[in-house]
């Protein structure tokens, strides 16, 4: 990391209302933090409380402490929700306005590149707004960081010439497993599931999950299935059901440490993400390639930037069959699995690792 950050070699990471149970932009700015340190640059997790003390004090707090920033990069984190309760953020351009004020250098990362969707008129009139602060907090800052490709966020100005992809890294460390190909016996096969949603309907999620290891026992003599994670525990009564009379041995492992979600994703085979489409911008899927573990996703088309490098086997959206036969032919061909295994260490070290994350965040910031 060779880049000058000019004036100071501090870097403030700013962040407002805490997710729970987890919340993955703060563990975001956790791991970018330890490896921009590692390079000599100090960064500081700061939090504006306005879910706790209202909007008024929130930004007094802010403009207290914030006195001494000028000339420092603020890396400003963005999600509608973090700055709203309901998806409205106009109160982040307040942010934006007293950081600015106070002679601070403006980053801001974008974890939601989107608006939300929704066809209700409420729903049309909060796409409007988040679109509105989305492209004031582009113009106002000095770059940003997209966490998917440019050419996929349309409401960027062409050229978008301050804005930069680097995709998120994994939110657990990098624990890299050992060759499982070969002759596996009657060992059972064992299919992961990082993160469920935690919220609204999930049946089409749960069904999509349960049917790939159904269908695998009807190759395999022992298949297991492990959700761990945000939402694993309050899918648990879903899973069970749906596995209801099946040979599947089902856990929900819920919210664990870091380490010990790498731990539990390095004994499994194959880990499946239907959470949507699989983007750059899902720290959930990240954590497969970066534990080397092929990972069966739904995908529309080809698979976004450098996921198509990784050990990545997208299906059409939705598509249970193509999911479970993908699933079952990654875990029945070792060399399929070996060549998966290897694709992702090299896309993990290319372009997921922290290291390179912080290397090119830090190259950005020399050129804003």
């Amino acid at each position: 990391m060779s880049a000058n950050l000019a004036e100071s070699s501090t870097l403030i990471a700013l962040l407002g209302k805490k997710d729970v149970p987890t919340d993955g932009v703060e563990d975001y700015c956790r791991f970018l933090g330890r490896a921009l340190e590692a390079g000599g640059y100090k960064v500081e997790m700061v939090r504006v409380p306005w879910n706790e003390r209202g909007w008024i004090r929130a930004w007094t707090r802010l403009w207290q402490v914030s006195r001494e920033w000028e000339g420092k990069w603020v890396l400003v984190q963005y999600t509608a929700l973090m700055w709203s309760r309901r998806g409205f953020p106009l109160a982040f351009l307040g942010v934006l306005l007293i950081l600015k004020a106070r002679g601070a250098r403006l980053i801001a990362v974008f974890h939601d590149v989107a608006p939300c969707a929704g066809r209700r008129m409420v729903d049309r009139i909060r796409r409007a707004c988040q679109l509105w602060v989305l492209r004031r907090a582009y113009g106002w800052a000095r770059a940003c960081v997209l966490p998917v490709p440019i050419e996929q966020v349309n409401w960027l100005p062409r050229p978008a010439t301050k804005a930069r992809f680097i995709p998120v890294g994994p939110n657990v460390p990098a624990i890299v497993r050992g060759d499982r190909s070969g002759s596996r016996g009657n060992e059972a096969r064992t299919i992961g599931v990082f993160t469920v949603t935690d919220a609204g309907d999930i049946r089409q999620e749960v069904s999509a999950i349960t049917h790939v290891a159904t269908a695998a026992t009807a190759f395999f003599r022992k298949v297991r299935l492990v959700t761990l994670g945000r939402g694993s525990s309050e899918s648990e009564r879903l899973f069970r059901q749906a596995l209801a009379g099946s040979a599947v041995d089902f856990s929900a492992l819920g919210t664990l440490p870091a380490d010990r979600v790498a731990m539990v994703l390095g004994t499994c085979d194959i880990s499946l993400f239907v959470r949507g489409q699989i983007s750059t911008q899902r720290g959930s899927a990240i954590a497969s390639i970066a534990c080397a573990l092929p990972l069966v996703a739904y995908a529309e088309g080809s698979l976004p930037g450098p996921l198509a490098e990784a050990g990545v086997v997208g299906v059409p959206c939705g598509d249970q069959e193509a999911l479970a036969e993908a699933a079952v032919k990654v875990l029945s061909n070792d060399g399929l699995w070996l060549e998966l295994h290897q694709r992702s260490q090299r896309a993990y070290e290319a372009y997921f690792s922290w290291e390179v994350i912080a290397t090119r965040l830090v190259e950005l910031l020399g050129h804003a």
